[in-house]
């Protein structure tokens, strides 16, 4: 198929229509998600070289409405002897009308984080006192690890928070830092520290207000399995609690997960005007089979997701600006499903499907998308367990694997699923949990199937949305 969007993609079977991806090349962790002069501007890290991890760039894009989104060259390019392993992670932040980046120099002598400036959001200058901070002298931080800084405003001060672990290598760890000028930086404290089985090392840490209450996102690694939780080979969640500025001690309640899918890490945050606290995540996973690499591409990020907190927990959904992206619909009303069914309408390779489930009425189910031949993607409710489940087993090419969460008990499951080329995003009760996998299903696979597993399946509503194009030139 011809790809009228980037002729350096090989083939675009699989590539998104309105998620971002880079032009060609590896993609990985958000970056620098912020605004700047009126418009959104969101980096990534970026191999253009090819379609595997490399020393790593900073890719970027920009949107006026957080939803079409338009690449501009490479931010960051590794060039200097503090960064000679890859531009690693971290975070931008407007000062005094210019645009500053604040990431980590990867070299083999360790991990030290690095500023640069921009005067117009596309041309970004290194200083020359790079590097800016470095690890502190303390025998609690290990003297290596020690990346992916995240950088905010708060009471005309700015301040940061380092991804790190202990020295033994045993628990991850958030440091935190003060600066008054973005250049000269202190060292707080440490803000929290893994528990038992919380990880060894906490990556891309984020820091943010929501719903007046103080949030610490963190994608730790070496968590092990527990029950229906953390089956990645890393993992994101946070941890809501409260911020002592003054001494840098942050009381937290437990660490939970952020989304229940196979491939959602890395997540990045900005704080709008509004007060909204957006999020955007990589939507891979490290070590994870990637066909679209034989199309010379790795890589998408999430739809942007709006963070609010209820019954003690966030709920993420996709921000309200992506539906302005909606492009026709077909509804049906008041089903009662007998038999696997397909409706007039509802298929697609790309679209949101709106799916209401009256559980007084229905017992287990599934629903079936992008189907075709020896082809689909099962979702299934398990309602005795009120367990949610995407399986993958027979979605294409790609992992085979299944993801499960346990749903707060309700009279009436409310589904909203985005589907892209590869992607499957699934939001549940109005984001009590999120699910984001990655599928890579034939071209010819578009049809969408209800299945009752027990009994009758009632639905109350069922929409799909064609979607437009997200990405422009």
């Amino acid at each position: 198929m011809e790809n009228k969007w980037y002729p350096l993609v090989e083939n675009n079977r699989w590539y998104p229509k309105y998620h971002v991806a880079a032009p060609i090349g590896w993609i990985n962790d958000p970056n620098g998600f912020c605004t700047y002069k009126g418009q959104y501007h969101l980096f990534y890290q970026y191999h253009p070289y090819s379609a595997q991890w490399g020393p790593m760039h900073w890719g970027h894009v920009i949107s006026k409405d957080l939803i079409h989104w338009k690449h501009l060259p490479i931010a960051l390019t590794p060039t200097e002897p503090y960064e000679r392993e890859g531009c690693f992670s971290g975070s931008a932040i407007e000062k005094d009308g210019k645009l500053y980046l604040i990431y980590t120099g990867n070299a083999p002598e360790g991990q030290k984080q690095c500023l640069a400036v921009s005067d117009d959001g596309i041309k970004f200058e290194k200083l020359e006192d790079n590097p800016i901070i470095e690890p502190p002298e303390s025998d609690e931080v290990h003297a290596i690890d020690f990346r992916d800084p995240k950088v905010w405003e708060h009471d005309g001060k700015y301040y940061a928070v380092i991804g790190s672990k202990t020295p033994d290598g045993a628990n991850g760890q958030v440091l935190l830092y003060e600066s008054d000028d973005l250049k000269n930086w202190k060292f707080i404290n440490i803000v929290a520290r893994a528990k038992a089985n919380e990880g060894n090392m906490w990556e891309c840490p984020n820091f943010c207000e929501v719903d007046g209450q103080d949030v610490l996102i963190v994608s730790p690694m070496g968590i092990n399995p527990v029950g229906k939780k953390f089956w990645n080979s890393v993992n994101s969640g946070y941890m809501i609690g409260k911020l002592s500025y003054e001494d840098g001690v942050y009381t937290h309640r437990d660490f939970k997960m952020i989304d229940y899918g196979s491939d959602f890490y890395a997540p990045q945050i900005t704080q709008l005007a509004d007060g909204r606290c957006i999020m955007i995540g990589w939507m891979a996973m490290w070590y994870a089979d990637m066909p679209e690499q034989k199309d010379g591409w790795a890589g998408l990020m999430t739809v942007p997701r709006e963070l609010s907190i209820k019954n003690g927990r966030v709920y993420t959904v996709p921000i309200k600006e992506l539906k302005s992206l909606r492009n026709g619909n077909v509804t049906h009303k008041d089903l009662k499903i007998t038999e696997p069914t397909k409706l007039d309408g509802i298929k697609g390779l790309t679209g949101e499907l709106l799916v209401d489930v009256d559980l007084k009425q229905s017992n287990n189910f599934a629903i079936e998308v992008r189907v075709g031949k020896d082809e689909e993607t099962s979702l299934t409710y398990d309602k005795a367990t009120a367990t949610f489940a995407i399986d993958r087993e027979n979605s294409g090419a790609g992992p085979k694997e299944k993801r499960e969460v346990e749903l707060m008990p309700s009279d009436v499951l409310k589904i909203r699923i985005y589907l892209d080329r590869s992607s499957l995003e699934v939001f549940l009760n109005d984001g009590e949990a999120a699910m984001s996998m990655r599928i890579y299903p034939a071209e010819t696979s578009e049809d969408i199937v209800f299945v009752p597993l027990d009994g009758d399946l009632t639905l109350k509503k069922v929409t799909l949305y064609k979607l437009s194009q997200g990405i422009v030139q």
